[in-house]
């Protein structure tokens, strides 16, 4: 039996008894641990953003699929991969805090197991989620005036980019997998590009499916876009195969206004596809919107 004095030893040890912070998370409010030393991710917009604040996490997945993320991934632990966690290699770790999310979101009760558990998904709402989740890892970190200044020099990057498109006319998001091609609409997986930057549907009622709705290049063409917004799939995952840029270099798709004015715009696609709703991403994809669609 365990004496007294030593059992109020072991709770106040505990973890549980450790100072937390109330934050929003896909699954609503929870208290995480105040400033973990030890955390491991799974979650790639969970890394960009944290990195983006200094925090630099003791386990990572691997890929990671994000050159300007290599330096954050440095020296950390393979916990997994986004699908799969290696549970021997997070036990070893004992983490303070794991931050999952996304891909990994279905391995959350198993991984709060282990330790507290955060699901930082991003799905519909980009921006709003993205600079939720950004905020968040403010207040348990403790760089609540860092968070404050990257939400702020985002919203104004936001501002000047939706100023840049005003009057460029309706937009197409199309994604590329090999020779296959899917669309998506507003309030979709890519929607806060019509949404945010106040960009016109060519396609109106596009469905909401995850990996878009598969089209063809008579769609591309009947819709006729003043702006084909492009993300490569296979480059996003490093893939080998067919690229963007081969698979719309087609007849059909060369009748459209987006094609013969050259705003045919091919994203930078792992950012958006891997990282979708971290700052770094977000802020990156606003820039090459800037860079390709200002007036010379």
């Amino acid at each position: 039996m365990i004496k007294p004095i030593a059992l109020m030893t072991l709770l106040l040890a505990s973890p549980a008894l450790a100072e937390t912070v109330p934050v929003k998370t896909a699954r609503g409010v929870v208290d995480a641990p105040l400033v973990p030393e030890t955390i491991a991710v799974f979650d790639l917009a969970a890394l960009d953003s944290l990195w983006a604040l200094g925090v630099k996490p003791q386990g990572l997945v691997r890929p990671v699929y994000l050159p300007y993320l290599e330096e954050a991934a440095a020296g950390t632990d393979v916990v997994g991969s986004l699908f799969e966690p290696d549970y021997e290699a997070l036990f070893a770790m004992n983490p303070d805090l794991i931050i999952a999310g996304g891909r990994s979101s279905g391995q959350v009760p198993e991984l709060a197991r282990i330790a507290p558990t955060v699901d930082m998904t991003i799905w519909e709402d980009t921006i709003g989620e993205g600079l939720a989740r950004l905020d968040a890892y403010g207040d348990i970190f403790g760089k609540q005036d860092q968070a404050a200044a990257l939400i702020a020099d985002f919203q104004a990057k936001l501002a000047e980019t939706k100023r840049t498109l005003a009057g460029k006319g309706t937009a197409l998001i199309v994604m590329t997998n090999g020779p296959k091609i899917s669309a998506y609409g507003s309030g979709g997986r890519f929607g806060w590009l019509h949404e945010a930057l106040g960009l016109p549907e060519a396609a109106e009622g596009m469905q909401k499916a995850n990996h878009g709705e598969a089209i063809s290049f008579e769609f591309i063409r009947d819709s006729n876009p003043d702006i084909l917004l492009v993300i490569d799939r296979m480059a996003a995952i490093g893939q080998d195969g067919e690229g963007a840029r081969t698979t719309l270099d087609n007849a059909l798709v060369h009748e459209t206004t987006a094609w013969k004015t050259g705003q045919v715009v091919f994203l930078s696609a792992a950012p958006i596809y891997i990282a979708g709703g971290g700052i770094h991403s977000m802020n990156l994809t606003l820039d090459e919107l800037n860079a390709a669609l200002s007036e010379p």
